[in-house]
């Protein structure tokens, strides 16, 4: 794939930007360097590479899912300005 310009204006357009003709050349060349790279790591040869599973020596134990520490809802409210059991009051936020 090469980039031309019209792929940069529609990139332009859509990132709303403005570039002039030395931004769109470097952006140009940018792009294709990018473009060479990633051709570049699909020609890689990965025969009897083995895929790394977790990059990190240790794993993330999943604990249980547990309620602790919960305050009765009347206690809860109790200092809320407004209150109307079981829920808090708040200002409307949505405008129409």
């Amino acid at each position: 794939m090469e980039i031309d310009d019209a792929l940069i204006s529609r990139l332009e357009k859509l990132a709303r930007l403005k570039l002039d003709a030395s931004e769109r050349a470097d952006l140009r060349n940018d792009l294709n360097s990018m473009l060479e790279m990633i051709e570049k790591l699909g020609s890689a040869e990965l025969e009897g590479v083995v895929p790394l599973e977790y990059p990190g020596k240790h794993q993330a134990i999943p604990r249980k899912d547990e309620a602790k520490g919960m305050i009765p809802t009347g206690e809860a409210l109790k200092n809320a300005p407004e209150a109307d059991f079981p829920f808090f009051q708040v200002p409307k936020v949505i405008k129409k």
